[in-house]
């Protein structure tokens, strides 16, 4: 009997998983993007859909994060250094690091107490260097491995972890944990190196939240470095130089503060609430997705894609799929200001829009879907056609 139920459920399931992938079949796809897109620039990737003349001009970076092989053979390796600097250097006002900048400068700077200019500096090219090595192992991880960066986000373990590093350096803001490495040894000089130890972990916990937004750029410069072998490991860990590259000057200015007194208590404590804040956030995070994780708002189930695109097909209309999850905040953004918008509402009005729920990115059966497109990131955007 158990030999019975296991087949039926077997069947059941390879019934479903092959529908969706049956109907795919009558699709041919137009286009693809991924990250966060303005109005506008949703506009401009419907347009390219539909081979229609975009009115937004594509920067030499938009042009790099759409087709990286590609713009590396026509403008050349050095052009691509660059801009794999210049996007790293714009990592540092992502969603995911703009919030932690305050806690940044305070390691860097007034937390570190740096008492000249030289050591500032060195202690902030510590923290750059923190960055910089992190990517540099995810381009050995994306070009031996093939992994998806963006699922980072989807794991609950790595949001609890964040939360436990923010609670700890919150409560060591606010006097109830004094952390101080040198009591495993002894002389001020071990105290200065556990300083640079503090600086070199944040600087990779910044890089690994920074990547978790899945900007475009980190996500051509990875897909670049795939197919580049030996020579594409180099690629990420210059796009984190590129973000490392204020932290060193950011590190010697912050030595040039007043003595402290008691106006530093009060900032310490600011710092405190700001880290907490960040820390409830995570395990917010990373609890909800420890228990089974509520459909999207809008999203379809699985066994809902293959009537959707039947449905599509039977109705000669083109298919929108948006790949999105409630971790991601780039999505949440879109939700905000690019969705609503009128001229993309217009634009998407003769389209079948799906909404495919990734929160689950690595469990079945968004793991299914997300294999089968290919999605190295969210948001996704896919436009199909149906084939005549």
């Amino acid at each position: 009997m158990k030999k019975y139920i296991l087949f039926f459920f077997l069947f059941v399931a390879g019934a479903v998983f092959a529908g969706w992938q049956s109907e795919l079949e009558h699709f041919t796809e137009l286009t693809r993007d991924v990250g966060y897109k303005s109005p506008e620039e949703m506009v401009a990737v419907i347009d390219r859909a539909e081979g229609a003349v975009t009115t937004v001009r594509q920067s030499a970076l938009s042009r790099f994060a759409e087709d990286p092989a590609a713009f590396l053979e026509e403008s050349g390796m050095g052009l691509t250094v660059l801009l794999i600097l210049l996007g790293g250097f714009l990592l540092n006002l992502t969603p995911c690091v703009l919030p932690m900048i305050p806690v940044n400068i305070a390691i860097i700077g007034a937390g570190a107490q740096s008492e000249s200019r030289a050591k500032g500096f060195a202690l902030g090219g510590t923290y750059g260097l923190g960055i910089a090595s992190v990517y540099g192992v995810l381009g050995v991880i994306a070009v031996l491995g093939g992994q998806s960066f963006g699922a980072l986000n989807s794991s609950p373990w790595f949001n609890m972890g964040i939360a436990v590093v923010f609670v700890v350096l919150a409560l060591s803001m606010f006097g109830v944990l004094h952390i101080d490495f040198s009591k495993f040894q002894s002389g001020r000089n071990v105290q200065f190196k556990s300083r640079f130890a503090t600086a070199f972990v944040m600087g990779g916990i910044a890089a690994l939240l920074a990547g978790a937004c899945v900007a475009p750029v980190v996500l051509a410069v990875l897909l670049l470095a795939q197919g580049m072998g030996s020579v594409g490991l180099l690629l990420p860990f210059l796009l984190g130089v590129g973000m490392a590259l204020p932290w060193p000057f950011a590190g010697a200015g912050f030595t040039f503060l007043p003595k402290p007194g008691r106006w530093m208590e009060w900032v310490k404590r600011g710092f405190g609430v700001l880290i907490l804040m960040l820390a409830v956030y995570y395990g917010k995070l990373g609890l909800g997705l420890m228990k089974p994780a509520d459909k999207e708002t809008g999203a379809i189930e699985q066994s809902d894609l293959a009537e959707e695109l039947a449905a599509a097909y039977a109705a000669g209309q083109p298919v929108f799929l948006d790949f999105t999850a409630e971790w991601c905040k780039n999505c949440k953004q879109m939700e905000k200001d690019t969705w609503p918008d009128a001229a993309v509402q217009e634009r998407l009005a003769g389209y079948r829009f799906i909404k495919i729920d990734a929160t689950q990115y690595d469990e079945p059966p968004a793991s299914d879907i997300v294999e089968h497109f290919g999605v190295q990131g969210l948001p996704t955007f896919i436009i199909l056609s149906p084939d005549e």
